[in-house]
């Protein structure tokens, strides 16, 4: 069972979020990460939104994985954001993506990067982990299923 409670903190998690748009959506997970992490939420949502710059991490099946290094950031962490209503997002694949998973690793993380990376995505690219974080429907449902457990032990 893959879990990323190692690098996501129960408080860095949001369900249902409404947004209209690449920005407000980025300065939502970077506020997230903000409390959560103790990072500024403006350079967050900045860095997130110059890597979304370079081509769109919407990569199909409704999902996205915005990612950007953050100074001053020690170690990988998450930000997971389900979106109800989902949004258009220059996915890949021209479907709305409803299920955003922002990954921020430190400015030297160059290998670690890649390889969480490459963990969230095979992770998200399983119709099964995909079709239960979309049945989360709040915080505490979606951190269980993240740590590894079933939605079951969260109810």
């Amino acid at each position: 069972m893959v879990h990323f409670n190692d690098i996501v903190a129960p408080g860095a998690l949001a369900t249902g979020l409404s947004v209209n748009g690449k920005k407000p959506l980025f300065q939502k997970i970077a506020q997230l990460a903000a409390a959560a992490y103790r990072l500024d939420a403006d350079v967050v949502s900045e860095a997130l939104f110059e890597r979304e710059r370079l081509g769109s991490t919407g990569f199909g099946g409704g999902v996205a994985i915005p990612h950007a290094k953050i100074p001053g950031l020690e170690r990988m962490s998450g930000v997971v954001v389900l979106l109800d209503p989902p949004m258009m997002f220059d996915a890949v694949d021209e479907a709305p993506v409803d299920i955003v998973f922002g990954l921020l690793s430190p400015v030297d993380s160059g290998a670690e990067h890649l390889k969480t990376l490459a963990r969230v995505s095979r992770y998200l690219r399983d119709d099964a982990n995909v079709a239960r974080l979309r049945g989360a429907n709040s915080t505490e449902a979606l951190h269980a299923l993240l740590a590894g457990g079933e939605s079951r032990d969260a109810a």
